[in-house]
């Protein structure tokens, strides 16, 4: 993807930061999961990077992007084989701490070294601790860049200390132009499922979740007394489903519930959605650091949504 329809205000007021005399040090990217931003913080840190007449290597010296790392000491060993290898889940303190020893000494190539921190809102308590400290004192020339796909998970102390840059949704005429140009097909149904996430639209074409929104649709329109369309929901979903199915799972969740809240035609219908669409949030935002059994995600995030509809029934008698 080049170019991003809904980057042009979050270019704009980082040019314009980038041109004045005081840059500041930390900047949160902030917005739903599959809105560009990571390409968004890389393109940016090569702005920040470059130094006029110095060649800029497509592997930036002074770029380092601190994600997902090795899952054990087994998937370190594949890593540095050159091998395929099973990430952990957060962003370990370890990372941290590594990170902060290549900021003892400067820069490679010029005045500015740029560190991104993807996802920043899956940082370890400690690791967020560890990170605090660079924030609270910066080496000079030194900016960092903390993608976030849910803000509110970081702690005050670090969101204090960095300038915000939100990343809108994106229209579905957008989405419908961007999955175009990729050859996807931008139906009704992959439009309502990536609930303006350009990510999330891929996900749904690639996962195959069209049978998942069918199940789930019909566990919020009418429930489950058999327990058969919950066990179809765990069979659909898997029992070793991978990352970015997980996210694209828990993402197809929200945004039905999301949808049927706002069509929903009285109060407590709308309350209950409501509420299945928080807990759908806060499930998934435990999900990759608690190690949930498969069986026993599928059968919670199925629940949550036969409650809504349960919730939403009309009393009788």
């Amino acid at each position: 993807m080049n170019e991003w329809p809904n980057h042009s205000e979050a270019w704009r007021e980082w040019r314009n930061s980038l041109k004045g005399g005081r840059m500041h040090h930390g900047w949160i990217l902030a917005g739903k999961n599959g809105l560009g931003k990571r390409e968004f913080a890389i393109a940016a840190a090569r702005e920040l990077a470059r130094e006029p007449g110095v060649p800029q290597p497509d592997e930036h010296p002074d770029i380092l992007e601190v994600t997902y790392g090795p899952k054990d000491k087994k998937a370190e060993s594949a890593r540095d084989n050159g091998k395929e290898f099973e990430r952990a889940r957060s962003i370990r303190v370890g990372q941290i701490r590594d990170m902060q020893k290549r900021l003892i000494t400067r820069p490679t190539l010029g005045d500015r070294r740029a560190i991104i921190l993807n996802p920043s809102d899956d940082l370890e308590t400690a690791s967020s601790n560890a990170l605090l400290k660079s924030l609270e004192e910066p080496p000079k020339g030194t900016f960092f860049l903390l993608v976030a796909h849910r803000p509110s998970r970081l702690l005050p102390t670090i969101r204090s200390r960095c300038r915000i840059l939100r990343f809108p949704l994106l229209s579905d005429q957008q989405l419908t132009s961007m999955l175009s140009d990729e050859g996807l097909v931008a139906d009704d149904a992959t439009l309502r499922a990536a609930a303006g996430s350009y990510g999330a639209a891929v996900r749904f074409a690639e996962e195959d979740l069209a049978p998942l929104a069918r199940v789930m649709g019909g566990l919020l329109s009418a429930g489950d007394p058999g327990f058969t369309a919950r066990a179809e929901l765990s069979r659909l979903i898997g029992g070793r489903p991978g990352r970015a199915r997980l996210q694209a799972i828990f993402d197809l969740a929200q945004a039905i519930t999301s949808d049927k809240a706002k069509n929903a035609d009285n109060a407590a219908t709308r309350g209950a959605l409501i509420d299945a669409h928080s807990q759908l949030i806060t499930l998934a935002a435990q999900a990759p650091t608690h190690n949930f059994d498969a069986g026993l995600l599928s059968l919670e995030i199925g629940t949550l949504l036969v409650t809504a509809h349960a919730a939403s029934e009309p009393a009788h008698g």
